[in-house]
C-alpha cells in the first residue's frame, strides 16, 4: 500500500491533471510514481522536464537505460528497476544478460556499457567526487567530458524518481509485474 495518496486525473491538484492525463494517454495506464509526484505538482512538471532534457542526451538510449537501472538498483528502488527494465528490453533494445547485470549492480557484458555502469556508480557513490581513474576509464571507453556531465544529469533524474518512490512506496503498476525486482537494499554511503 502507497504511503503518499496516488492521485489521478480527477483528484491531483489541479497544476497536476494535465500532466496525468496526457501520461495515461501516452502510456495507456498511469504509472504509480507519476501518482505519486502529482501531490507535488511541481515535483511532477520537473520529473517531466527533466525527463524530456535526458531524452535529448547525446548517449544513447541503451546508455542511458544502464545509469538509470544503475541508480534504481543502487538506490533500491524497486519500482523504478522494474519501469527501466521495461524500457531497456522493450525500447532499447537491450539484451536479458545485460539487464539482469545491471540489476545485479554487477558489470555489464558490453565494454562500453560496463564503462557507463561502473562510471555511475562512481558518480553516485561518490556524489560526484569521482577519481582520476574514474574519469580516465570513462574517457578511455570513447565517453567524453559531456558524457560525464549527462551521466550526472541522468543521475539526478533518477535520484528525484527512485526518492520519490522509495518515499511513497506506490504498488508496482501490473503492466511493470513482468519486470518486477526484489533486489538488495540500497548502498548506503557514509558522510
Amino acid at each position: 500500500m502507497s504511503r503518499l495518496p496516488l492521485r489521478t486525473p480527477e483528484n491531483a491538484p489541479a497544476e497536476a491533471r494535465p500532466a496525468l492525463e496526457a501520461a495515461q494517454q501516452a502510456n495507456g495506464y498511469l504509472p504509480n510514481l507519476l501518482r505519486v509526484l502529482a501531490n507535488a505538482p511541481v515535483a511532477l512538471e520537473t520529473y517531466l522536464t527533466v525527463s524530456g532534457i535526458n531524452a535529448r542526451a547525446s548517449l544513447s538510449l541503451p546508455e542511458r537505460e544502464v545509469v538509470q537501472i544503475t541508480a534504481a538498483a543502487t538506490h533500491g528502488c524497486g519500482f523504478c528497476v522494474a519501469g527501466h527494465t521495461a524500457i531497456a528490453t522493450r525500447k532499447a533494445g537491450m539484451d536479458a544478460a545485460t539487464v539482469e547485470a545491471l540489476r545485479a549492480r554487477e558489470p555489464a557484458p558490453e565494454p562500453r556499457l560496463a564503462a557507463i555502469g561502473r562510471f555511475t556508480a562512481a558518480v553516485i557513490a561518490t556524489r560526484g567526487q569521482v577519481a582520476d581513474a574514474d574519469l580516465a576509464a570513462f574517457h578511455e571507453a570513447g565517453f567524453t567530458d559531456q558524457q560525464a556531465l549527462e551521466v550526472v544529469l541522468g543521475v539526478s533524474l533518477a535520484t528525484l524518481c527512485n526518492f520519490a518512490n522509495n518515499l511513497g512506496q506506490p504498488p508496482l503498476n501490473p503492466q511493470l509485474e513482468p519486470y518486477r525486482w526484489d533486489g538488495a537494499a540500497p548502498v548506503l554511503v557514509a558522510g
